[in-house]
């Protein structure tokens, strides 16, 4: 881990939001690295996917001082704790990928990036409505299989194996989800 995040461990006693903040910044810097990584070409499903789930994650995203934005109890603390800790292991392997040209694993990490960034926006304002990355994914998806079909349509019909695998993933994605929000409430 970083020594800044280090340092705001020491110092969140004055202001246990600021991880508001530091997440909200790190996945910004992020998707724009990535953004410029495959600025070049015209972005696949996957890729334009894990844009849209890191826009959706911080679109009108609230100051810390803001009125919906929540205080958290000692535990939510730690889970936030956990969930900065997991994003910033994730920065040295996403910088690595970058710098190889690595782009499908870069999409992987923007998007385990952007989910730890969810987890940190949610506990501090769980009323704000986040969708999913499966849900993003299965939309855009669809936005591209109609824009390809429109150029090639023989190239579109997914197989039956690519949509049980989306499928389990999507269900596998919810389950965790649920976890967390039920060891939350």
């Amino acid at each position: 881990m970083n020594e800044k995040i280090e340092e705001l461990f020491q110092r969140e006693h004055d202001n246990p939001r600021i991880w508001l903040r530091v997440a909200s910044e790190r996945l910004s810097l992020l998707r724009y690295v990535f953004l410029v990584q495959i600025e070049d070409g015209i972005p696949d499903a996957d890729q334009r996917s894990c844009l849209e789930y890191a826009d959706a994650v911080l679109i009108g995203w609230p100051d810390e001082h803001a009125d919906d934005v929540y205080d958290l109890d000692k535990d939510q603390l730690n889970e936030v704790r956990h969930d900065i800790t997991v994003m910033e292991e994730r920065v040295p392997v996403f910088r690595k990928q970058e710098q190889e040209g690595r782009i499908a694993d870069l999409s992987d990490s923007l998007v385990a990036i952007t989910g730890c960034v969810a987890q940190v926006r949610r506990a501090y304002q769980p009323g704000f409505p986040l969708p999913t990355y499966s849900e993003i994914r299965r939309v855009v998806q669809e936005e591209w299989n109609a824009d390809m079909e429109r150029i090639d349509p023989d190239r579109v019909n997914p197989s039956a194996e690519q949509m049980r695998e989306e499928a389990k993933s999507e269900n596998e994605e919810n389950a965790s989800e649920a976890r967390r929000e039920g060891e939350q409430a």
